[in-house]
């Protein structure tokens, strides 16, 4: 009688109409935040499915006569994949084919065109802050000026690198080839040629509308710790690149801004030296500002008429750092997603084919409990869309052929939770209780396993994520999302669906089509004893 009176309590104190309004309100939710008018409301598809740009690149030593070691590829490809995944691009496939000077980086990113991809990954971020020496227009020395040498590259003179002309000193030779060397060029404003920070450097602007003669640097790249793209504090004027240095930076960046801050104002032509300093990219000036205070707490910004992309990209390159080698350009492609699309209609296909089954097996093994089930498998295939259109607008997840496969798995993952939940309500009706009494202890002896287990799958999905790399990870991220879909699904859902059919008086009845029958209890001894339990008894106490 006290395990009964428990049951009946429990019962009692049970409101399924409260957690299906809480699924109701979830749901309603995640939909707004996946469907909103005015935005893209489709799931982003990965490079196998709807195609993409790769591009291979060579990797090059930054200094003349090195070798590339494995760790340098290693750390290259590890600083490509960060590039990539900072500006909300998932399931990029970085891939290094080969070793040392025959190596090639290959990279496959889905939705990003080719010209973006090829700034974003090959640029190599070498950032120096450089004292102005002089301001030069663009134009080179004219021809007939036998005092001008031709100018001579640093690094490799090809087609993708900025000639630049470095000396230990403000030499006249260093002066003349500066002045020979031409602005106007649109390679020499490209950049992607890396200077020694401890020699000076002459090179042109970006926007080819200058050149400059500058100091060895003061800052380099490795003392930014943090850089952030974001509109100027005031509102007026273009994106600018924050950035925060650490200690040594700081001092740095103090001390030269406090000599730099009393020398007089410049402009092409004008006196020398002067109180402006160079912020330089990989061998070209990114942006030349003027002190107009000395810079004292370790932050300054990058200012370059940036548009939101440009920023956000410049930000997140310097984010992670420089490169350790060089990379050239060797070809740029679009990948077709036509084998991926056939793969994925015959993926689909056969996760169709195994959602009929197992509606099959729900509706001839469980009946109208089996409905519930189907209903429930429902509600957590609409969640896990919503999910995943809702992802792709805010972390950038896109579904790849691997993302598709987690998916199938999950149903059965799902699938399991109401076969163990049924079976145990069918437990509790071969123990005699009611039906009402073995929706709840069904469910209270359900509820550890279906934790447990979920747990375990979780725990393998994470861990996986984490170990791995490229389609594998979306394999891992799609499992351990709809494993969490299902624990929702499983508690305020079909726990709470179930206990309202069961309370239903047609339910009570346990007719064939409920699914739940009691005669296949072993034997109906629990009926007499309860009859025996109730007749008087005399000599014993009750």
């Amino acid at each position: 009688m006290p395990p009964a009176n428990r049951s009946s309590r429990t019962g009692s104190q049970t409101h399924p109409g409260r957690l299906l309004l809480i699924m109701a309100l979830i749901t309603a939710a995640i939909a707004a935040w996946a469907l909103w008018p005015g935005q893209d409301n489709a799931v982003r598809l990965g490079l196998d499915l709807r195609g993409g740009t790769q591009v291979i690149l060579q990797p090059k030593a930054v200094q003349e006569g090195a070798t590339i070691t494995d760790d340098q590829l290693a750390q290259t490809v590890q600083i490509i994949r960060q590039r990539v995944d900072g500006v909300g691009v998932a399931e990029a496939e970085v891939t290094v084919q080969g070793s040392g000077e025959g190596a090639a980086i290959v990279v496959s990113v889905p939705d990003v065109s080719q010209e973006r991809l090829v700034e974003l990954v090959g640029r190599t971020a070498l950032l120096d802050f450089r004292p102005v020496w002089t301001i030069l227009g663009p134009a080179p020395a004219t021809l007939d000026d036998t005092s001008a040498p031709a100018p001579a590259p640093t690094g490799d003179d090809t087609a993708t690198s900025a000639r630049i002309v470095q000396a230990a000193e403000n030499t006249p030779e260093f002066e003349a080839e500066l002045a020979a060397l031409d602005c106007l060029d649109p390679i020499n404003q490209a950049g992607g040629t890396p200077d020694d920070p401890q020699l000076w450097l002459g090179t042109c602007d970006q926007d080819g509308a200058a050149k400059y003669s500058l100091q060895p640097a003061f800052i380099q790249g490795t003392n930014v710790t943090d850089a952030v793209a974001q509109l100027p504090q005031q509102g007026v004027g273009g994106w600018v690149v924050s950035l925060t240095f650490d200690s040594e930076g700081a001092r740095a960046l103090a001390q030269s801004s406090q000599e730099l801050y009393a020398l007089p104002d410049c402009s092409p032509g004008g006196p020398s030296p002067c109180n402006a300093f160079a912020i330089v990219l990989d061998g070209v000036v990114v942006s030349a500002p003027r002190f107009n205070e000395p810079i004292i707490g370790g932050q300054a910004q990058i200012e370059g008429d940036f548009t939101a992309q440009e920023a956000q990209d410049l930000a997140n390159i310097l984010s992670y750092g420089a490169l350790p080698v060089t990379l050239d350009v060797v070809e740029v492609t679009s990948v077709s997603p036509t084998v991926g699309n056939d793969q994925l209609r015959a993926g689909l296909i056969a996760g169709a084919i195994g959602a009929i089954l197992i509606v099959i097996f729900f509706l001839l093994y469980y009946r109208v409990l089996g409905i519930v089930a189907i209903a429930s498998l429902v509600m957590a295939g609409g969640l896990t869309y919503l999910l995943f259109v809702a992802l792709g607008k805010t972390v950038g997840f896109t579904l790849t052929l691997a993302g598709v496969a987690g998916a199938i798995v999950s149903i059965g993952i799902t699938a399991d939770s109401f076969i163990i939940y049924y079976e145990r309500i069918r437990d509790a009706l071969r123990e005699g209780k009611s039906m009402r009494q073995a929706a709840e202890i069904g469910w209270m002896a359900t509820r550890r396993t279906i934790l447990a287990a979920d747990f375990v799958t979780l725990l393998a999905a994470v861990v996986l994520y984490i170990v791995s790399v490229g389609n594998v990870r979306g394999f891992a991220f799609t499992l351990g999302l709809i494993t969490v879909v299902d624990l929702i699904v499983a508690f305020i859902f079909t726990y709470p669906l179930t206990v309202l059919v069961c309370r239903s008086s047609w339910m009570q009845r346990t007719s064939w089509l409920t699914g739940l029958r009691r005669t296949d209890r072993s034997v109906d001894a629990k009926d007499t004893d309860a009859r025996e339990a109730d007749r008087p008894t005399a000599g014993v106490e009750s």
